[in-house]
Parts: structure tokens; C-alpha cells; sequence
């Protein structure tokens, strides 16, 4: 059952492990964000870059004010999240210093998934969330295209496929977008819910593209 689900999740990402997880957009693999080794763990399982930052994953939009420093309203968090984008911050002290060393900004995912959400608050601190998938391969919607991932991973959480597996739009991703420089946005990755996060970003809280 689901609390099981969940419950055998958040023991696996206790102990140190990876855990491949259904959201509201592609496949993930979790891990601890507070683990330093549980973060090596995820570089080397998808030949990442160590450059390429991992977001955060929390289950409220409270919890994330305890990780990051926040410069725009409360409401326009909640018009976006829980949802498919990836909301790029600054960083709070309270975020491991081995997670993304390289920046002083944060990505942060609340997904719009029942069982992501519960997983996230079964958790002490914020899960570290990335795609399931070898680096620069495309993305994945059901657990049997990553297959070449599983022996690596301690629990495999199998969702069924994610939206429509025909459909390029179904891969892009959560929409990524930083906000950390007051009243501006920037699109970092266009994703698949740039047309609303814009329209809200612009029309109801007038905040402008960073390039202008």
C-alpha cells in the first residue's frame, strides 16, 4: 500500500541510499540533500558533471524558507508550487555546503505528486532530486527506461508511466526558473510549463525578464 510505499522510501533514504521516485513531470532519483555521500552517490550513478547543480525537493512551501533566502511573496510561491517548476533561490546556511559548492543559488521542486510529497515530509531535511536517466540522455515515464540504473539503486518506486510516453512535451522536464534577483525572472530551462509560470510571473506579480 501507499503508507508502506512511503515508509520503505524513507527508510531507504535514511540509511544512505538512492531511491527512484515518480513525480509530476518525469522519473527522479532521490537521495538525502543533508548526506554528503549519499550526493556523491547520485553524481557518479548518473556520470554527471559535478558542476551541473541538483535541486532540492521538499513536500510544503514552508519548509522552504528554512533552506532558502526568499525576496518575493509568499502567494506567488504558492501560484507556483506545488507544481512542474523548479523555482531557483538563494541558498540558506541551513543547506549542506557539499550540495551544489560551486553556487550560491538553489533550485527547489515541490511536485504536484501525492507520493512525492508525503516522501518529502516522511524526511528530516529536503531530498536532493535529479532525473532518472544518464547524464544527457533524455528523460524518463516509466521505470523500465532506466533500466541500466536499477542494480545501483535501493528501491525502485513504480508509479506507472508518466503522462503520455508518445509525447516529446511529456520529457521536457519541470520548468526552471531563478528568481533570485528582486522584481526580475530568468528562464534557465524552458521546460513544460513556460507559457503559465511566465504569464504569472509577468501579469500578476510584474516581475521582468532579467535581460531586460
Amino acid at each position: 500500500g501507499w503508507r508502506e510505499a512511503v515508509a520503505a522510501a524513507a527508510g531507504a533514504l535514511q540509511a544512505g541510499g538512492m531511491v527512484a521516485v515518480p513525480t509530476d513531470t518525469v522519473y527522479g532519483v532521490a537521495c538525502l540533500a543533508q548526506d554528503s555521500a549519499a550526493v556523491r552517490s547520485i553524481y557518479s550513478l548518473k556520470g554527471r558533471n559535478g558542476a551541473k547543480p541538483l535541486a532540492i525537493c521538499l513536500g510544503d512551501v514552508e519548509r522552504l524558507y528554512r533552506y532558502c533566502h526568499v525576496n518575493v511573496p509568499d502567494e506567488l510561491l504558492r501560484d507556483l508550487l506545488p507544481g512542474p517548476v523548479t523555482l531557483v533561490l538563494q541558498r540558506s546556511e541551513e543547506l549542506n555546503k557539499d550540495l551544489n559548492p560551486f553556487t550560491s543559488l538553489v533550485g527547489v521542486r515541490i511536485p504536484n505528486h501525492s507520493f512525492m510529497r508525503d516522501l518529502a515530509r516522511a524526511c528530516s531535511g529536503p531530498l536532493a532530486l535529479t532525473s532518472a536517466n544518464i547524464s544527457s540522455q533524455g528523460s524518463t515515464l516509466t521505470v523500465s527506461e532506466f533500466q541500466d540504473l536499477w542494480p545501483q539503486l535501493s528501491l525502485i518506486i513504480d508509479g506507472g508511466p508518466i503522462g503520455d510516453i508518445w509525447s516529446p512535451e511529456c520529457r521536457l522536464g519541470s520548468t526552471v526558473v531563478d528568481l533570485s534577483v528582486s522584481g526580475k525572472f530568468s528562464i534557465i530551462r524552458p521546460g513544460c510549463a513556460l507559457t503559465p509560470t511566465v504569464e504569472i510571473l509577468r501579469q500578476k506579480y510584474g516581475l521582468v525578464p532579467e535581460s531586460s
